[in-house]
């Protein structure tokens, strides 16, 4: 050991150490909480992230619900677009996949779209 510390010195700074981490610890169990209870009391709200994905560095597509109608948008740094839009649990992921697959264009995606889906200008 260094000249003027002691065991004890080590002792205290052993014990910060691990007073730190648990509450670091116990401030991420907290937060985890707290989110739990804010995912719960976005439930009655109008607009409702449903699922994202990265498609990109800085782009995302992502389903929302607003109101009584699912959109599907696309997210970039400068702006957002609408990409389809139906009624709320009017379509099933597999039948969107399909309809996004088969598209290449905003005018196919109109064309093929299963009933209910709208292309959003």
């Amino acid at each position: 050991m260094a000249p003027g510390i002691t065991s004890a010195d080590v002792f205290r700074m052993l014990g910060s150490l691990a007073l730190v981490i648990v509450l670091l610890v116990a401030l991420l169990w907290a937060l985890r909480k707290l989110q739990g209870k804010m995912n719960s009391q976005n439930a009655g709200r109008r607009l409702q992230i449903i699922e994202s994905l990265s498609v990109g560095t800085r782009q995302k597509v992502a389903l929302i619900r607003v109101g009584e109608r699912e959109v599907l948008i696309g997210i970039s740094p400068t702006q957002i677009n609408g990409i389809a839009s139906w009624p709320d649990g009017a379509l099933q992921s597999a039948d969107l996949q399909d309809s996004l697959d088969s598209s290449h264009s905003h005018h196919a995606l109109d064309a093929q779209a299963p009933g209910g889906v709208q292309h959003v200008p």
